[in-house]
């Protein structure tokens, strides 16, 4: 075996050393590495093992069975989780520690994380209500880090070439079928360098259940590439390239078209959609490039070190077919022969990212420090028709260019700059108290061109946001943990310019006069960690300031401006645990539940009026019973999935969102699944499951489709 090499992830520090299933080893929350059960923060750990034995399609379904998370679905290619009671832009997604968010993503539940290859990922860290000190902006419910996939020459013998790979495949029965397949393909010398190639494609057929039956639209296709390259410049530093892109098609906006008849849950009733389509193409890639290192010299000035360059392009395009469209109650319906029938929008987005990571040795403790800029450039264009054959008006037609920008979903021709530099520094007081505190400053720049409020305008806003986390270690396992922490979301283009679609079919504007939200987070929680079991129990507070909300201009409902609501706040629980309570068996579950309402104003000018936070978690949990051959080449797996009623829902929310809310708030729900896997050789994994075992007829709250009805699923894995 070759030495180890230490590496330096995107985020921070790459753990090298052997992990404990129930102690795993965190660098996303501190940049370093760090136990869970010694970190002061509420975190969750989706390794490699996890993701394949439960079959998830997607990013967001990743994180179904884990406490606080909301996965919300408008479609089978939007899934946005919903972390501690926030979405989308609320939320920051990593890859590889290299930022994800950019400055057009919108608000509410998006689309963005399922622009993520499930197969190119090794594992997931979630940490809970934190981020904004160590990685800035958005860092609100919390911060995802998808790590990726690379080879093994870390593990291969030192100087010897080797060749490697794996294919995999997996089917689901449920309604018109669904394929996804990958190929991994590696080679390298072993303690030099790797190199590492992956292919998937995903072909969804349309889903289906027992109450509505086939949900025709909701299929699509996507090809994915990644592309990683280590190469070990010494034993104790390595250069990283990464690479990778995704391209979706054909992905409906189900609820609000024809292909979406209603749905009908005793007195639960979801509107049917009225256009003839609403479709996305989505295409996404990110490359970057890293230096890392570590000096294992006791007083090195700087003991570890990152450095990474990146760049990321976004296209993300939508179609609209509105004929039939009813915007109003017993209105006629939108005609094909409406100049506004067809429109379409394109957004493409080019961001350079640099971001620096240091760690030095200071006194008692250690400090973790750095700096990181992100630079977006933004084109935006659009266009309406009839669905007749008219002639399409374009968003530069200078003939109408006042009427025609206003087809814009976000401003064109603009630039958003990101800036910030940050300093943690963590120590023990004493033996068994570990404290951890920090700071960050950030600077934001944001310069308009064309947008439906105007042209040639700019902000900027700066803001200085801490952390201060302690975790105490008890006799027998046990430890307590807490703190507080800010976090701050500066506007982006979307919150100043945006001229977008939402909910069933409302027109939500953006205004040039927002100003940031800013928030503060009180957490407590306890956990126990042995050999056999573990449990985990958190309570949080979020306090919510200028949150920045959307005011309807009158009372017919149809349009909305962005603008600063009155303060809020969101507090819940979570419980998870598992027990192996005999050889072989396991038995784990969880339960969370939130709580929250903000003061805004219904319309715009008005009165601040307190409702519930939009999309809440309902009381949710799961009891699984896992059964392991003592040759761990068997296993089989039972779960019980359910959820609550949700009736926590404004009125207003309620009738704009009517497809996606049914009168009466959210159904509760029961489902069963199992799930089996065989290691028939040491080359060979087969898994298989059947999903939704009693076929029930539910949705997740807030979701624009309902879930699968019964269905199988068959995956093999041939390694080489």
């Amino acid at each position: 075996m070759i030495k180890k090499i230490p590496i330096l992830l995107l985020s921070g520090f790459s753990p090298l050393f052997a992990q404990d299933f129930l102690d795993p080893i965190y660098v996303t929350a501190t940049r370093s590495q760090e136990n869970e059960s010694s970190s002061p923060y509420t975190s969750s750990y989706l390794d490699q093992n996890y993701l394949r034995e439960n079959t998830h399609r997607t990013l967001p379904d990743a994180f179904q069975f884990t406490p606080g998370v909301l996965v919300q679905k408008t479609a089978p290619g939007h899934g946005s989780p919903f972390i501690r009671g926030f979405s989308g832009r609320q939320n920051l997604l990593l890859v590889d520690g290299v930022r994800f968010n950019n400055s057009t993503f919108r608000g509410g539940p998006v689309q963005y994380w399922n622009t993520v290859d499930s197969g190119a990922i090794d594992h997931i860290e979630l940490i809970k209500s934190q981020g904004s000190v160590l990685y800035g902006s958005d860092a609100i419910g919390g911060t995802a880090n998808v790590f990726t996939k690379s080879s093994r020459y870390r593990t291969e013998t030192e100087g010897q070439a080797y060749v490697g790979g794996s294919a995999a495949y997996e089917y689901r029965t449920n309604g018109e079928g669904s394929h996804t397949g990958r190929l991994e393909t590696e080679a390298g010398i072993g303690g030099k360098f790797g190199v590492l190639l992956g292919l998937t494609a995903k072909g969804f057929g349309d889903i289906s259940d027992s109450s509505v039956g086939r949900m025709k639209g909701t299929g699509y296709e996507e090809q994915n590439l990644d592309l990683r390259f280590d190469w070990a410049v010494t034993p104790e530093s390595t250069i990283t390239l990464g690479h990778y892109q995704i391209d979706q098609d054909d992905i409906s906006r189900w609820h609000r078209t024809r292909n979406n008849p209603g749905w009908i849950h005793g007195p639960n009733v979801a509107a049917p959609g009225t256009w003839t389509a609403d479709d996305y193409d989505q295409e996404r890639s990110m490359t970057y490039l890293r230096y890392a290192g570590e000096n294992s010299q006791q007083n090195a000035p700087i003991q570890r070190w990152s450095a990474t360059l990146s760049y990321q392009t976004s296209q993300d395009s939508e179609f609209q077919n509105r004929t039939g469209e009813i915007k109003a109650p017993g209105a006629t319906p939108l005609p094909a022969t409406d100049s506004g029938a067809l429109r379409y929008t394109n957004i493409d987005v080019e961001t350079t990212g640099v971001d620096l990571v240091l760690e030095s040795k200071i006194g008692p403790g250690s400090l973790v420090y750095g700096l990181d800029f992100y630079h977006d450039e933004i084109e935006s264009s659009a266009s309406r028709s009839d669905a007749v054959g008219g002639p399409r008006v374009f968003d530069t037609d200078p003939a109408s260019d006042n009427k025609a920008r206003s087809f814009l979903s976000i401003a064109d021709d603009s630039s958003y700059d990101l800036f910030g530099t940050y300093a943690q520094y963590q120590w023990k007081p004493i033996e068994r108290l570990e404290i951890t505190g920090g700071g960050r400053y950030t600077y934001v720049d944001a310069t308009l061109g064309r947008f439906t409020g105007g042209e040639d305008q700019s902000r900027n806003w700066d803001n200085l946001s801490g952390s201060l986390r302690g975790n105490y270690s008890l006799d027998g396992g046990w430890s307590v943990y807490g703190g507080l922490s800010q976090a701050f979301r500066a506007p982006n283009l979307d919150d100043l310019s945006g001229n977008l679609t939402a909910k069933s079919s409302n027109t939500s504007l953006g205004s040039i006069n927002v100003d940031p939200e800013k928030f503060l987070t009180y957490e407590i929680g306890t956990r126990y960690n042995t050999e056999k079991s573990s449990v985990n129990f958190a309570a949080f507070y979020t306090d919510v300031e200028d949150l920045i909300t959307s005011s309807f201009t009158d009372d017919t409902l149809k349009t909305s401006i962005a603008t600063n609501a009155g303060n809020g706040y969101i507090y819940g629980f979570e419980l998870e645990g598992a027990w192996s309570f005999y050889p072989q068996w396991t038995l784990s579950g969880f339960a969370s539940w939130q709580e929250g309402e903000t003061e805004a104003p219904t319309f715009l000018g008005g009165p601040d009026e307190k409702k519930y936070n939009a999309r809440l978690l309902p009381l949710t949990g799961s009891l699984a019973l896992r059964w392991t051959d003592a040759s761990n080449k068997y296993w089989v797996e039972g779960r019980v999935l359910g959820a609550a009623n949700e009736h926590r829902i404004s009125d207003i929310d309620q009738q704009v969102d009517n497809q996606r809310t049914p009168t009466g708030g959210t159904p509760g729900y029961l489902v069963t699944s199992l799930r089996a896997g065989w290691r028939a050789t040491e080359n060979l994994d087969l898994t298989c499951a059947i999903e939704n075992i009693t076929d029930q007829d539910y949705r997740i709250h807030s979701s624009g489709q309902n879930e699968p009805g019964i269905g199988g699923i068959f995956g093999v894995k041939v390694k080489w």
